[in-house]
C-alpha cells in the first residue's frame, strides 16, 4: 500500500480516526477502481477488434458485455455517465456500419 507524502511507514494524513478511516476506504476504492478501470479498456478494445476484423456478429456480441460493463461502472462512480454515453454511443455506430457493410445492397 503506497501513500502519497509518506514519512516512515505513517500516511501523510490528520491522525485521528475518521481521517485514517477515510484514507483506508480511499486506498481501497483506489485500487479496485483501477482494476476496474482496466476491465473496461479490455472489453472496448475486445469490441474495437471485432469491428476492425469485420466480424459484425462478435462485435454485436462483445458490444452487449462492454456496455454492460460500462454501465454498471458508471453506478460505481468509477466513470463518468457521459464518458460512458460516449463510448458506448461511438462503439454502437461502429458495429452498426459493420453490420451495414456486411449485408449486400440491392
Amino acid at each position: 500500500m503506497t501513500h502519497c507524502g509518506v514519512r516512515g511507514s505513517q500516511p501523510a494524513v490528520a491522525n485521528h480516526a475518521s481521517a485514517l478511516k477515510r484514507h483506508r476506504q480511499t486506498v481501497k476504492r483506489t485500487q479496485r477502481n483501477l482494476g476496474l478501470r482496466t476491465r473496461l479498456r479490455h472489453l472496448v478494445r475486445a469490441v474495437r477488434q471485432a469491428i476492425a476484423g469485420g466480424d459484425a456478429a462478435k462485435a454485436g456480441e462483445t458490444l452487449a458485455v462492454a456496455t454492460r460493463a460500462l454501465d454498471k461502472a458508471v453506478t460505481k462512480g468509477v466513470v463518468h455517465r457521459n464518458n460512458a454515453s460516449r463510448k458506448i454511443s461511438r462503439l454502437s455506430q461502429a458495429v452498426t456500419r459493420v453490420g451495414a457493410a456486411e449485408q449486400p445492397r440491392q
